[in-house]
């Protein structure tokens, strides 16, 4: 067994055991973080693979990106231990279906890429396009084979993000905003009042009670 191997499982095992924490774990920062460690390993693994541009993209995009900003939905949420604790019950009265999915989508990938497993069945590449490298036939193949499932990835996507905003721009009483055309159009009357009065001068004591006083 090379040393190839036995990376290889290695960041296989921390990979699964990260992954199974991701949906065990109690905190929501703790499963963001075991995610990040899921995302780190399966990069890894594809450096293995020498598709070198699969990791550097998983790690820039997802974990430099994706999950920092899934840290900033959980932490701006602010969920309570007792709401954390209601959203978890029936967890795991639900254990046995998800497994029976989750044994059903890992056999149908599995179906998938077996295929890319089969040297007899790999595409011949001339000296050509080997000398391109990977990444720049990686961009050839999505750009003109796979342009059509792209673009249709990049609109998923772009739902996504608009459906996100919708979700989280609602009325809140407890929030403060700034509305930038009321601010355009104010007047200085509407801000600043000025109002006359009678000038106030301290009462001087009478001579006679000082005399009294005296």
């Amino acid at each position: 067994m090379d040393i190839t191997t036995v990376l290889f499982y290695l960041f296989s095992a921390v990979l699964l055991g990260s992954s199974f924490r991701v949906i065990t774990a109690r905190s929501t920062v703790h499963s963001a973080l075991f995610l990040i460690l899921a995302f780190f390993n399966a990069s890894c693994i594809w450096m293995l693979l020498k598709a070198e541009f699969l990791a550097i993209a998983l790690v820039l995009v997802y974990i430099g990106a994706v999950m920092v900003l899934f840290l900033f939905v959980v932490m701006m949420l602010d969920i309570s231990s007792d709401q954390a604790t209601n959203i978890r019950e029936g967890f795991w009265k639900h254990l046995p279906l998800a497994l029976c999915v989750g044994a059903f989508i890992a056999l149908e990938m599995a179906m998938v890429l077996m295929g890319g497993f089969r040297l007899s069945d790999a595409p011949n590449l001339d000296a050509a396009a080997v000398k391109l490298g990977n990444t720049k036939l990686l961009g050839v193949a999505i750009y003109t084979q796979y342009l059509y499932p792209l673009e249709v990835a990049a609109v998923l996507l772009l739902v996504g993000v608009i459906a996100a905003i919708a979700l989280t721009l609602r009325a809140r009483k407890d929030s403060r905003s700034q509305n930038a055309s009321e601010q355009v159009r104010v007047k200085k009357g509407d801000r600043l009042k000025i109002v006359k009065m009678a000038p106030t001068l301290p009462v001087q004591p009478a001579a006679e009670d000082n005399k009294g006083a005296a």
